[in-house]
């Protein structure tokens, strides 16, 4: 099949072999162009010309897991910790909504001071506070009954990425403590109980192969998420993988593509990873079909201690101040920024 083959068997919904799924992946040039227009031009249709903007606070960076890649792994002594108290979050709450944000999303390392009393009555208070607004959540693993009275304090998403939809390959990432059964079982809770659920992998993660990305996407397809979280893999210094090299940029951005076209309505971010890759990254994702962007509202003086990877970019237009010159350039590419809640909307729009 060519390329055009391609894109409409994926967009009719119709099952891809492996090698169809690796013809999209190893596309280059013109098909790679038309891979990603027609990402984009699904896109548009469904949204228009509208790129939502989520304010990122993060709220902790002491976490228990040890996850082989991550800066803020438990056994990384050269993080410098900190953790948000409630009064902070608010804080940073109220900055953005006067901003023009009308998502938060609370994000942080699995850390065993918020339990569910405290982030109940944290939810409770933006929600009361700003009645307009949507509180997403992205704190890792937890029971199905913490994230049950998560929703019932009214959490209205949930992001948490599976990593990997290959057991093996999940199992390279993360120490024995941690399990892929373990991490699929959460995201189904959090489908079952009502959240816009978020899933989502590192392309270019260390151990990765096209069979793995491949099985990602099934799953993805699968599991039909309202959100998928999809950036490069960005190596920190301090971590047992600091040697592996960076994901690729166009690979990521063909990754893209294909989630959009499979999942027309999904709510896509072109995440920060990519900013911190190259520059000019982010616009270049939303030219592949993704719709959202997510300025750091966490403290200035926090924004560099919660270091997932090498050279995260946390300010300028990354940071939620600098949320003007971020207009300025998604103007420049033709895109606008809405001050919206921007849902998932469950539409059949094949």
């Amino acid at each position: 099949m060519n390329i055009n083959e391609l894109i409409t068997k994926l967009k009719s919904g119709k099952a891809l072999t492996e090698a169809e799924f690796e013809s999209l992946l190893e596309a280059e040039g013109d098909d790679m162009l038309c891979l990603t227009e027609a990402a984009r031009e699904t896109a548009e249709r469904i949204f228009s010309r509208k790129i939502f903007i989520r304010g990122l606070i993060e709220i902790s960076n002491i976490c228990k897991n040890d996850c082989l890649y991550c800066g803020i792994r438990r056994s990384n002594r050269c993080a410098d910790r900190y953790r948000l108290k409630e009064d902070n979050i608010l804080e940073c709450a109220d900055v953005g909504y006067k901003l023009g944000f009308r998502t938060f999303v609370l994000q942080g390392g699995e850390d065993g001071y918020y339990t569910d009393e405290t982030m109940c009555r944290i939810i409770r208070s933006i929600k009361s506070a700003y009645p307009d607004c949507a509180v997403t959540l992205s704190l890792g693993e937890r029971s199905r009954e913490s994230y049950g009275l998560m929703k019932e304090a009214g959490a209205d998403r949930y992001l948490l990425r599976h990593e990997s939809a290959s057991p093996e390959h999940y199992g390279k990432l993360h120490p024995s403590s941690m399990s892929y059964e373990n991490r699929i079982r959460c995201l189904h809770d959090l489908k079952e109980l009502g959240y816009q659920t978020g899933c989502g992998f590192m392309v270019g993660s260390p151990y990765q192969t096209t069979a793995n990305i491949i099985s990602d996407l099934r799953f993805i397809k699968a599991f039909k998420p309202h959100m998928v979280g999809v950036g490069p893999f960005i190596p920190h210094k301090d971590t047992p993988m600091r040697d592996f090299p960076a994901g690729n940029i166009d690979l990521t951005l063909k990754i893209l593509a294909v989630i959009r076209l499979m999942l027309p309505n999904v709510l896509l971010p072109a995440t920060t990873a990519l900013g911190s890759l190259r520059g000019g990254g982010r616009e270049r994702g939303i030219l592949a079909g993704a719709n959202v962007v997510m300025p750091n509202l966490s403290p200035p003086d926090k924004r560099e201690k919660y270091s997932l990877y090498n050279n995260k970019l946390a300010t300028g237009v990354e940071a939620a101040e600098g949320i003007n010159a971020l207009r300025e350039q998604f103007d420049a590419i033709g895109y606008k920024i809405v001050c919206e809640r921007g849902d998932y909307k469950d539409i059949d729009v094949r």
